[in-house]
C-alpha cells in the first residue's frame, strides 16, 4: 500500500525567516510582524523582534516594547544583522520570562556581538519586551548598542 505524505517545500534563502528557525518567514515571524498573530512565547517574541530589527520595522519593535521602558521613537540605522542564537528561554511564572541570546551584526564593516539576557512580561495575553542585561557584565543594555 502506498502512502502519500504532504511534503513541505524547503524555503529558499530569500524566503527564510531571519530569526534562524529555518522556516519560511510567512510561517514564522512574518505572521507576527504583519499583525495577523501575536507571539505565543517570550522566545518567539524575541525571535520576531530580531527579525524586525533585520527588516528595520520600528513600528513592530515599539508595539512589542513594554510601555514602562519603551523609548518614544527608534532611530534604526542601517545594520547588517548576521545571526541570532537563543542560549536559553526560562519561564519564571505564567506572565514573566527571560531569554538569553546572542545577536551578531556589523556596522560600517566592523563586527559586533550583543549577548543579552532580556526580560519579558505578558499582559492581557500578549508578551512584551521590558529590558535586558549584558549577559557578561550584568549591566543594563542601553539602546546606544543598536544605533
Amino acid at each position: 500500500m502506498l502512502q502519500c505524505s504532504a511534503m513541505k517545500k524547503t524555503p529558499s534563502t530569500d524566503d527564510r525567516c531571519s530569526c534562524g528557525s529555518g522556516s519560511a518567514l510567512s510561517d514564522c515571524c512574518g505572521k507576527y510582524l504583519d499583525g495577523n498573530s501575536t507571539a505565543p512565547t517570550a522566545e518567539q517574541l524575541m525571535r520576531s523582534r530580531y527579525t524586525a530589527y533585520v527588516r528595520m520595522n520600528a513600528p513592530y519593535l515599539l508595539a512589542t516594547w513594554h510601555a514602562s521602558t519603551r523609548p518614544p521613537h527608534l532611530d534604526l540605522s542601517p545594520t547588517q544583522w548576521l545571526g541570532l542564537t537563543i542560549k536559553r528561554h526560562e519561564v519564571q511564572d505564567a506572565d514573566h520570562a527571560i531569554v538569553e541570546f546572542i545577536a551578531r551584526y556589523k556596522i560600517g564593516g566592523r563586527a559586533y556581538k550583543l549577548h543579552e539576557t532580556s526580560r519579558f512580561v505578558r499582559e492581557e495575553g500578549r508578551w512584551y519586551y521590558v529590558d535586558g542585561d549584558d549577559a557578561l557584565t550584568g549591566t543594563t543594555i542601553e539602546m546606544r548598542h543598536l544605533k
